[in-house]
C-alpha cells in the first residue's frame, strides 16, 4: 500500500481592505453583480466577474427557475458568457461574491464554488491551459485567495477518462 497527499494552500486576508487595488475593485463589482441575481426561491444571490487575459471584463450572476434547483450557478454564466463571447481567450481572475437574503447566513465570510461550479471551472482551466485564480468574499469579513481554480477539485474527472 502507498499513502499519497494532496495538499491545498490559499491565502487568507482578514477584509477587503488587505487586497491590492485591482483585486479590491474586482470584488467589489462582483458584490454589486449579486443584485443581477434572480433567486426567487433560494433568496441567495451570488455575483461573479472576471479579467480576461484580453483584458476584457465580464460578469454572471445566478439565475434559478420554477423548477427548483434547475437553475445555474453564477460561475457557470460567466464561463458562458466568456466561451460565447471571447472563445478560447482564457480567464485570469475571477472574484465571487454573494448576499443571503434569508438572514440566516450574515453574508461575512467566503464561499467556495459548488462541485458542478469547480468541475466546469477546471474544464475551462484545461481548454485554455491557464489557471484561474480565484478571489472568494462575501459582503464583509475575509477573503480567500486560491490560485488555481484546479486546486478545489482534487482525483478530478477530466476529458483523460473519456479518450
Amino acid at each position: 500500500m502507498k499513502k499519497k497527499e494532496h495538499k491545498f494552500s490559499f491565502e487568507v486576508y482578514d477584509s477587503i481592505r488587505e487586497l491590492n487595488r485591482e483585486d479590491a475593485a474586482l470584488l467589489e463589482e462582483a458584490k454589486k453583480i449579486t443584485v443581477n441575481a434572480y433567486a426567487p426561491y433560494s433568496r441567495f444571490r451570488v455575483g461573479a466577474v472576471a479579467i480576461l487575459a484580453s483584458g476584457e471584463r465580464i460578469s454572471g450572476s445566478n439565475q434559478e427557475n420554477a423548477s427548483f434547483p434547475a437553475g445555474i450557478c453564477a460561475e457557470r454564466v460567466l464561463l458562458s458568457v466568456a466561451s460565447s463571447l471571447y472563445p478560447g481567450v482564457p480567464i485570469k481572475t475571477i472574484a465571487i461574491s454573494y448576499i443571503d437574503d434569508n438572514g440566516k447566513n450574515k453574508s461575512d465570510h467566503p464561499i467556495s464554488p459548488c462541485g458542478i461550479c469547480r468541475q466546469s471551472l477546471l474544464e475551462f482551466e484545461s481548454r485554455t491551459k491557464q489557471p484561474i485564480r480565484l478571489i472568494l468574499g462575501g459582503a464583509k469579513g475575509k477573503v480567500f485567495i486560491i490560485p488555481e481554480a484546479n486546486a478545489l477539485l482534487p482525483l478530478a474527472f477530466t476529458s483523460e477518462e473519456l479518450k
